[in-house]
């Protein structure tokens, strides 16, 4: 196979950084059992963060970022997978140390490699990608921790990003009721669009005076933010509520005490998607293409469809929060 194709390939060294689309060979991937072409990727923070010379994602120089993708198989030493089906890549370690989806074609271990589920196309599949993965992950782990939608109201951080959009998209598919936060007043009819029936300014989603105990509102949280958010979350939350969280947008410290903990039961739920087992990643993406895809909703999701060319431009306005939902890369 001496096929060469485009991709987005970041470098550094002591004297210089580069994000740029290069001509490359097969010879160039690192190793692996699958070859696919991609045909969908999409933008997530982490990929932002390999955009940039400190985002201290990266592993390894030069590569490939994207940390997700979806595409066809066109050649497997694994007996798991056969050419001309069609595939997920999430949530390894696929643009981080491994070259990733920014790419016409990838080259990915089996282990890593999960079918197309019955019910998604491979775009739906990017549509949600690595963030509504790490959504629908988040929402599995409270339901296991006790989370119903009579227990009451959900709140979503960050709602108008990946995680929160698809969040607030799949809890009111599952009849929560569900409550968000953002600073953005023109993304009061997207929320709503998407089944949020409380939308809270960004402001009142802080705990200023650092008390340990606010009044209890929330039976869970999804949290992509972090930061005084997850302050202000530990501390409202109602007896033996939980939140699931996934991201430091908003800092990567925060300031609580074990009152939460000891007096309401409250359960702080770390969401890792990369290292979690193949088998609970299928139950995951199958719960995506059932009870979790929100009908009529992914287009409004995933609405903006860009091209490698466009790409750099794009890992620069997520780091700045000007993404509202899914940006997707359209590959080939």
């Amino acid at each position: 196979m001496t096929e060469r194709f485009r991709a987005l390939v970041v470098d550094q060294s002591d004297a210089s950084f580069s994000v740029e689309i290069q001509e490359m060979t097969l010879d160039e991937l690192n190793p692996g059992e699958v070859t696919l072409r991609v045909a969908w990727s999409g933008v997530n923070y982490k990929d932002g963060l390999a955009g940039i010379p400190d985002g201290r994602i990266l592993e390894t120089y030069p590569l490939i970022p994207g940390i997700d993708l979806a595409g066809t198989v066109i050649h497997s030493r694994d007996s798991r997978f056969k050419e001309g089906e069609e595939v997920i890549v999430a949530s390894a370690e696929l643009g981080v140390s491994h070259n990733g989806g920014f790419s016409e074609i990838a080259r990915v271990p089996g282990d890593w490699v999960i079918p197309l589920p019955e019910g998604l196309t491979l775009k739906e599949a990017m549509v949600f990608g690595t963030a509504g993965f790490t959504a629908a992950m988040s929402i599995q782990r409270l339901e296991e921790s006790g989370l119903k939608p009579e227990k009451g109201p959900v709140l979503v951080a960050g709602a108008t990003g990946g995680v929160g959009s698809t969040a607030v998209a799949m809890l009111a598919q599952r009849g929560y009721t569900v409550a968000t936060g953002t600073g953005k007043a023109d993304a009061h009819d997207y929320l709503r669009r998407l089944g949020a029936s409380e939308i809270l300014p960004r402001e009142e989603l802080t705990n200023p005076k650092q008390r340990p105990l606010l009044k209890s509102r929330w039976a869970g949280a999804v949290d992509p933010v972090g930061g005084e958010t997850l302050s202000y979350l530990l501390s409202t939350m109602k007896f033996g509520g939980a939140v699931a969280l996934s991201g430091l947008a908003g800092g990567g410290k925060f300031t609580s005490t074990v009152y939460p903990f000891i007096l309401r039961g409250v359960q702080l739920l770390g969401i890792d998607s990369a290292h979690i087992s193949n088998e609970y990643r299928r139950k995951v993406w199958h719960r995506l293409a059932t009870d979790l895809k929100p009908e009529g909703l992914l287009d409004l999701i995933g609405a903006e469809v860009i091209s490698l060319e466009e790409l750099p431009a794009a890992m620069s306005t997520i780091l700045q929060g000007g993404v509202r939902g899914r940006k997707l890369v359209k590959i080939s």
